[in-house]
Parts: structure tokens; C-alpha cells; sequence
């Protein structure tokens, strides 16, 4: 009897994102996949423990992202769907800075990070929805921020684009004349690793290239 010859990923025929960032949503269509991309985000507990590292924050909020979207799925879209999910945190001396609470939270972000170095880091998950395989890594990126006086900073944050960023800023805004360098992948700080995400997709028989 002839063995099948069927790879176990030949049933996936999308791919669902499991964000609604605007920023990887225009990352994602960047790529160019042949696959069509659904967007469907979900309401996925994002608390950790205190004692969680940076990279097992994202890793593990990008998997229960993707997780609870995969949860979502339609029977039929669940048998055919790749889904990933991503989170994205700054950290400085140790510490996790989130999105900002308010005005005055993001402004006292800033005032920190402001003519220092912090680290940027963006875990990926993606996860067969039909199989339940899982994958998760992790990008780091080191950002150094110029020197910022108060009155730049509060212009800054009444534009309101800071709002929704981690670290109070987004780097492919704005803030691209607030950063001095950085030592890593410019997309990880955008929020999605693309070099990362193409190798994990591959891991999937998905090719960007």
C-alpha cells in the first residue's frame, strides 16, 4: 500500500492575526503572503506574575493571544488557520513599562527613558488551530532615546500618539526623531519581528520568499 505523501501542514490555508495593532496588521500585509490574512483579535488576560522575565511575558502573552483567538475560530476556519500572536514590552533597569495609564504616565515614561538606553522585546506565537502545534520566540532590541526636554516631551504626548504604545512611544511615528540609534531589529520595536516571524512561518511549510 502506498504511503500518503500529505505534509501535516497542507490543510492550513490562512492565516489569522490575533491583534488589532494597525502596526501589525501593515507588517503583516507587508509580507506578501500568498495565503489571505484574517484579523481577529480576542480579549485575552494580559496580568502576569511579577517574577515573569521579560521574554516570558511576550512569549507567553503572545501564545495566550493566539490561543484564545484560536478558540474563536468557526469549525471551518479552525481547520484551516495558522494564528499568531504577539506581545510587545519595554523594559528599563529591570522594570516592564506597559502602555501608559494617562497624560501624566506617559509623560513620566518619557522623562525616564529619555537620553538612556532600554531594551524592546516582542514575543511570537503561532499555533495550528486545527493540530494545536505551538511555537514561540522572542526578539530583543536595544534603543537608545536622545536627550528630551519637558517641552518636547509634553508636545509629544498631546499628540496622543504615545496612548497605546508600550514605553509611551511608537518608533515608526513620530517618535522616529526621539530615538538616537538602535542595536537590534527596527521591527521587534514596531511591534512584530519580521525576520523572526518568516523563519517560525517556514517552520509551518508557509514561505515568505
Amino acid at each position: 500500500m502506498e504511503r500518503s505523501s500529505t505534509k501535516p501542514t497542507e490543510h492550513l490555508r490562512q492565516l489569522v492575526l490575533a491583534s488589532s495593532s494597525p502596526r501589525r496588521r501593515e507588517l503583516v500585509a507587508s509580507l506578501g503572503l500568498s495565503l489571505p490574512v484574517l484579523i481577529l483579535s480576542s480579549d485575552a488576560d494580559e496580568s502576569t506574575p511579577s517574577d515573569w522575565s521579560p521574554p516570558r511575558i511576550v512569549e507567553q502573552l503572545g501564545l495566550r493571544k493566539a490561543r484564545a483567538t484560536a478558540a474563536m475560530l468557526a469549525s471551518g476556519d479552525a481547520a484551516s488557520s495558522l494564528v499568531v500572536g504577539a506581545d510587545t514590552v519595554v523594559v528599563l533597569d529591570g522594570e516592564v513599562l506597559g502602555k501608559p495609564r494617562d497624560r501624566a504616565d506617559a509623560i513620566g515614561m518619557l522623562s525616564r527613558l529619555q537620553g538612556r538606553a532600554h531594551a524592546v522585546y516582542t514575543g511570537v506565537a503561532c499555533v495550528d488551530a486545527r493540530t494545536g502545534r505551538e511555537r514561540i520566540a522572542h526578539r530583543r532590541t536595544e534603543v537608545v532615546m536622545k536627550p528630551l526636554d519637558a517641552g518636547l516631551i509634553e508636545r509629544y504626548v498631546d499628540s496622543g500618539e504615545p496612548m497605546d504604545k508600550a514605553g509611551s512611544y511608537g518608533i515608526q511615528g513620530r517618535a522616529a526623531v526621539l530615538v538616537e540609534r538602535i542595536d537590534g531589529d527596527y521591527f521587534n520595536v514596531v511591534g512584530l519581528p519580521l525576520s523572526l516571524l518568516a523563519d517560525m512561518l517556514s517552520e509551518f511549510d508557509i514561505r515568505v520568499i
